[in-house]
């Protein structure tokens, strides 16, 4: 399938879809994201990891499900096994994606899809095009992504498990597939490729089964004049998108004061949800070394974390704030974000939203 032209291509894929686009800004406001990126979760598991719940070893999705965990957040790379940097090779390829997926969904998790276009990392500081796409002009690389996006749309529909949410881009504050989506050089560039992927997420879709929410991510949750440069970008491009995405990590994005300004700001303006789809502390010293954090990098200041910026969410005006995901909760104990102790039990943060969903 060729890529149209994008007001072509979305009115075809209304009809098809059996939606409008100026209709999609709505999401239940009962469909509260309790989330968790467990992109790595399968592979540690894998490896022998075993997480522990009071002692006893459970499966490391169970853990998330029993504390009300309904949403499970997996990236996904182009082609991790092209990549050799000082990461090694990582896990996330198609088909280890898909069977996270199924994993979820058969516990009752819902699936956000988070689209890297890379075969590595891609954040504010690097967003590598895939090996399989170097050396592309501009309209090639247009429609590389969006034949990609709608092939691997496709094989996760084929198997089962339709993502509920699609990611176009990781933290893209600074573009995407550089240097030809690098910002703020190339706006033009970068908001045709955001475009394709978008058309390639909703080319995807069935009558009978309807296109993803579509989610814009960058990462300034603290950050309220970066987040309104950018986004003042997207709107007026004309983009067609539902929930505005935002990491926030305190030590690099602002105060828990600066989150709440922001997210007031977002709700307000842009009438759009809003999801803080990477959140972290750490149970260990790690990023409050010289200086004093906004709580103890202690598993007890970790839950504090947690419950604090939960508040700020559910403050968010005309209720807009829709949820928060850990980033990276369960992984092979290599760092002092996760949920887990060096014995592979679980920490107290995991009880932050149990008052919230328990009966």
């Amino acid at each position: 399938m060729n890529y149209l032209k994008p007001t072509l291509l979305a009115f075809i894929l209304a009809l098809v879809c059996g939606t409008s686009f100026a209709q999609r800004t709505y999401v239940p406001r009962n469909d509260y994201h309790i989330g968790a990126d467990l992109s790595f979760l399968k592979q540690a598991e894998d490896m022998g990891v075993q997480f522990k719940e009071n002692g006893t070893v459970k499966p490391g999705m169970d853990i998330f499900t029993d504390h009300g965990y309904n949403w499970i957040r997996l990236r996904l790379f182009h082609t991790p096994s092209a990549w050799t940097g000082q990461w090694g090779t990582l896990p996330n390829d198609l088909e280890y994606t898909i069977a996270m997926a199924k994993e979820a969904k058969s516990k009752g998790m819902k699936f956000l899809l988070n689209y890297h276009y890379s075969d590595t990392w891609a954040d504010p500081g690097k967003q590598y095009i895939p090996k399989a796409w170097e050396g592309m002009s501009h309209e090639e690389l247009v429609q590389a992504v969006f034949d990609y996006t709608l092939e691997t749309m496709n094989a996760f529909r084929d198997a089962g498990v339709y993502p509920d949410m699609v990611q176009v881009g990781n933290e893209i504050t600074n573009g995407m597939l550089w240097p030809d989506g690098k910002l703020p050089e190339n706006w033009s560039n970068f908001i045709d490729l955001v475009r394709a992927g978008i058309n390639g997420v909703y080319a995807s879709c069935t009558a009978r089964l309807p296109a993803p929410k579509i989610m814009i991510h960058i990462e300034k949750g603290g950050d309220k004049n970066a987040t309104k440069y950018f986004f003042d970008k997207i709107f007026a491009a004309g983009l067609p998108f539902d929930v505005i995405g935002q990491s926030y990590y305190p030590w690099w994005h602002g105060s828990l004061l600066d989150l709440r300004e922001n997210m007031h700001f977002m709700a307000t303006n842009y009438k759009k949800d809003i999801i803080l789809v990477e959140v972290a502390y750490n149970m260990e010293t790690a990023e409050y070394k010289d200086k004093s954090g906004p709580f103890p990098e202690t598993p007890q200041g970790q839950l504090e974390f947690m419950q604090a910026v939960h508040e700020i969410i559910l403050s968010t005006p005309d209720n807009r704030g829709m949820g928060i995901y850990w980033w990276e909760p369960a992984t092979r104990r290599n760092g002092a974000r996760t949920y887990f102790d060096r014995e592979g039990n679980v920490q107290p943060v995991i009880t932050a939203f149990d008052k919230y969903t328990r009966n």
